[in-house]
């Protein structure tokens, strides 16, 4: 069942679920609006010039108010909000509509599970052939709500929790890669 701003906002008052920082018109009829964060991070050029699955990749990391994304330019972004969910909530991100008429792609692999705690990673890609100027503190997305039918037998854990700023991919940690 998806959430109501109603629902949403008895939560936050309650504090199982925690938004912060949190302003009153960021609470949409269903969803929680979110905000362009200050970090950016951009995969640094591989002497292969090929990224493995296997091996750490680096990225150049900045702080900033304001970042021009190129064309077909790829960076990763953070929320200006960080997020504490239940253990019986799950979560979707969700890009703005006016914006990906702009050309730009808006991307967390779409998930955020139950318990999950930090600021959540946004991919931002710019399809349009002109640069698109990006804002701290600006609306970028929405995050929507579900409740689940049972609270989770395994809540997340995972090399992300507690994340912070613009996290690379941790994809060469997982385990069953190696098989």
């Amino acid at each position: 069942m998806i959430l109501s701003d109603k629902t949403i906002t008895k939560m936050l008052k309650d504090n199982s679920l925690v938004i912060r920082p949190l302003i009153e018109n960021q609470i949409q009829p269903a969803s929680v609006d979110v905000r362009l964060g200050d970090t950016f991070s951009i995969v640094e050029d591989s002497s292969k010039g090929i990224i493995t699955l296997d091996s750490e990749i680096h990225y150049k990391t900045i702080k900033t108010d304001t970042y021009v994304l190129l064309p077909g330019q790829f960076i990763l972004a953070t929320t200006m909000e960080y997020f504490e969910l239940p253990n019986n909530l799950t979560a979707f991100v969700e890009g703005r509509s006016s914006l990906g008429r702009m050309g730009l792609f808006i991307q967390n692999a779409g998930w955020v599970d139950p318990g999950f705690k930090g600021e959540i990673t946004l991919e931002l890609f710019n399809a349009n052939r002109c640069a698109i100027e990006l804002k701290y503190g600006r609306r970028i997305g929405q995050l929507v709500f579900a409740e689940m039918d049972e609270t989770a037998l395994n809540p997340y854990k995972g090399k992300y929790q507690g994340q912070m700023g613009a996290t690379g991919s941790r994809v060469y940690m997982d385990e069953e890669s190696r098989i």
